[in-house]
């Protein structure tokens, strides 16, 4: 049975431990040093991978997750250039965009687009997954995207996520 709440409760301006007498809503503070995290995507699905590393940038992961706050991490993705795509997408998934002149619609396959950069094929991922309003820019500022396995990253400590697990099995890489 849920307890009901008197009037007389709310009036004392108590309730549940959480006060209400200033009017104002408790919210955590953002960490003074944000977390750095390293995942590497050889042999990882790319939709799925792309929302995890989301979730990541958005701070998803924490308790203390709010929309409108920054507790994000600084996410570093290594072997981007190993990302699996399923089907034939490879070959039949376009890539689309304007250059801004007359005439200017260009596209690509994966395929091509895997040739040239292929660290875009997450970067275009991760984008489209992540809210359409004025944080996405913001966020996309801590994703670090290399084709290959070495990173510049090392002094900031990253740490390693194994494919497929959450993030609280983790170990410092050195």
């Amino acid at each position: 049975m849920v307890p009901l709440i008197k009037v007389s409760d709310c009036a004392k301006g108590s309730f549940l431990g959480v006060s209400f007498q200033d009017g104002s809503t408790p919210f955590p503070q953002p960490p003074e040093s944000p977390r750095w995290v390293l995942i590497d995507a050889e042999g990882q699905i790319l939709g799925r991978f792309a929302c995890r590393i989301a979730n990541l940038l958005r701070g998803k992961d924490r308790p203390t997750f709010t929309p409108f706050r920054d507790f994000g991490d600084f996410v570093v993705v290594v072997n981007a250039d190993k990302v699996r795509l399923t089907g034939a997408k490879e070959q039949k998934k376009l890539y689309r965009w304007h250059t801004g002149h007359p005439g200017g619609l260009r596209e690509m396959t994966a395929a091509e687009v895997r040739k040239r950069h292929p660290e875009r094929i997450v970067e275009w991922a991760v984008w489209g997954m992540l809210p359409g309003n004025r944080s996405r820019k913001h966020l996309m500022r801590r994703l670090k995207i290399y084709a290959g396995p070495d990173h510049p990253h090392a002094a900031q400590k990253p740490v390693r996520v194994a494919p497929g697990r959450r993030l609280r099995n983790v170990e410092v890489v050195a």
